[in-house]
């Protein structure tokens, strides 16, 4: 191996925003975590709800702008004159 080029491996501790704590090696230092083994549903079994930087509040006025919306008209339902020849002609004759 080359001397100077690779990353120092260190022992560093994972927190996560449970409370939990872990150790583990890695290149960078001690970091927190928003979720872990101990707290995910998955491995807990739990249905719990984890909505990270309100996402859930963000699809939900996406869907209420988006309903918002005009539907966009139909050509042929938004056609002002008469619809047939009969209907022309009963015009004419009024």
């Amino acid at each position: 191996m080359k001397a100077n080029i690779h990353p120092k491996y260190q022992t560093v501790t994972i927190t996560c925003s449970c409370g939990a704590s872990f150790t583990t090696g890695s290149t960078k230092g001690d970091f927190p975590v928003d979720i872990c083994s101990k707290c995910h549903p998955f491995f807990t079994g739990e249905q719990r709800f984890v909505d990270t930087l309100g996402r859930v509040e963000r699809f939900k006025a996406k869907q209420t702008s988006a309903t918002g919306k005009k539907a966009k008209k139909d050509r042929k339902t938004a056609q002002s004159g008469p619809r047939t020849l009969s209907d022309i002609r009963a015009a004419q004759g009024k």
